[in-house]
């Protein structure tokens, strides 16, 4: 695995730890279909949440959030919808797409952002 990809799996690991802590289920991680990819998809409550993690290192990049523009937003919809095909339909709760931003820290934890129902 490269830096890069390690980078992504660091990042993806926090974010899991921090929507557990928040009383979500995590139900999936890292699924793929020949359209893309889904970093974690997540119960909270009677609703599946899409969760885009994103994650940099310092500060010398754009925050992580920043990276989730329209059209990414529009590719997790249908990402979503084939997700839900695979996993009997959308539930009672409907679906919902968050992006939760990782910055790694040169020392110390990670600071995490979590934005709810991103459109």
């Amino acid at each position: 695995m490269n830096a890069r990809g390690a980078l992504a799996r660091y990042g993806e690991a926090v974010a899991a730890r921090w929507l557990v802590a928040a009383g979500m289920t995590i139900l999936d991680r890292n699924w793929r279909c020949r359209d893309g990819e889904l970093d974690i998809v997540a119960r909270d409550g009677d609703a599946v949440v899409i969760c885009e993690v994103k994650t940099r290192t310092g500060d010398g990049f754009e925050h992580p959030l920043a990276a989730v523009g329209r059209a990414k937003v529009r590719r997790l919809r249908c990402l979503a919808e084939r997700w839900l095909a695979d996993h009997g339909g959308a539930p009672p709760g409907g679906v919902r797409i968050d992006v939760v931003g990782v910055l790694r820290a040169r020392r110390g934890p990670a600071r995490v952002d979590h934005v709810r129902g991103v459109t």
